[in-house]
């Protein structure tokens, strides 16, 4: 289904309820001028993966950022615990939603240790700087991110995916329950990214941690959320579970993309094939049309039988 704007799809615009610890109203997001998201509402499911997903330049991070407070709105506010985000003390923000954005920078000369020790900076009070319990969540955050051989050495020495894993584990030592990831899998090889979702997974499955990414790669999006918000200029598409979200028409309207929705082998999640690329002295893609994907690119993932042209 395609419009002349982004409008809510089939899969509809279904909210969660009014008691969802996170959500915006009615929020604009700008840079100056430029208006990057419009008017948007969102409710984040507690307990729930949230993953929001869209082409670049289409304001996922700058929603991520606004729900962390490192964006003022200009028009409407985000919510927290039903307070307005802007009025809630920034030590108890930081003690129920953590944050890590894109390509954060360390300070000088930190060493691995050190930068995810600093998870623990909200939770600790004047008379006490330090705990066991700080110990130990630092020392799991380490393990669960496989870091701790890397406890000695400085951030600045790091591979990026080494950089990105110790970052990752001190938005984990700071053990909050609402947890906002932009792109946590950027500079990981596929074994670190299938290994990070997996733990954003059992944060979420086994401690009950309400997380919300933002991914660009769309069947890992599909494969790890329980709720998919898709974006595009600024404003949500479609979001519900990635069943009923993730479609040929879906991939189309939003990415431009022309392709077939089949069911992941291992999974059963949407799996998205783009179209057939491009050969020698074949007929241009169409990407808008779907002319080039092949007879099934109106295929969901609900047709179990669906393959990709030949």
């Amino acid at each position: 289904m395609t419009t002349p704007e982004p409008t809510p799809t089939a899969a509809g615009r279904k909210k969660t309820g009014p008691d969802n610890r996170l959500a915006a109203r009615g929020l604009t997001l700008a840079y100056e001028d430029r208006v990057v998201v419009d008017a948007l509402d969102l409710e984040i499911p507690d307990g729930q993966v949230t993953v929001i997903v869209g082409p670049n330049a289409c304001g996922k991070s700058t929603l991520l950022r606004a729900l962390g407070r490192l964006l003022k709105p200009r028009q409407g506010s985000v919510l927290l615990d039903g307070a307005e985000l802007a009025r809630v003390p920034t030590r108890q923000i930081a003690r129920t939603l953590g944050l890590l954005p894109q390509s954060p920078v360390p300070p000088e000369g930190i060493t691995v240790a050190d930068l995810v020790s600093r998870g623990r900076q909200p939770h600790q009070k004047w008379w006490q700087q330090w705990s066991e319990s700080d110990e130990r969540l630092v020392a799991e955050a380490m393990e669960r991110t496989a870091t701790s051989d890397l406890a000695g050495r400085l951030v600045d020495e790091l591979s990026g995916g080494q950089r990105q894993r110790a970052w990752i584990a001190m938005a984990l030592a700071q053990d909050t329950d609402l947890l906002l990831l932009d792109e946590p899998t950027t500079f990981l090889d596929i074994a670190h990214q299938v290994e990070v979702l997996d733990l954003v997974r059992r944060l979420n499955r086994e401690r009950g941690r309400t997380v919300v990414a933002v991914l660009h790669d769309l069947n890992q999006a599909a494969r790890y959320a329980d709720h998919l918000v898709a974006m595009k200029a600024g404003r949500i598409v479609a979001e519900g579970p990635p069943g009923e979200v993730v479609t040929a028409e879906l991939v189309r309207e939003v990415f431009g993309l022309a392709s077939v929705v089949v069911p992941d082998p291992v999974t059963g999640s949407p799996l998205v094939v783009p179209g057939q690329p491009w050969q020698p002295g074949g007929a241009p893609a169409d990407a808008g049309s779907g002319t080039t994907a092949g007879t099934n690119a109106g295929t969901t993932a609900n047709d179990a039988t669906a393959t990709p042209h030949p």
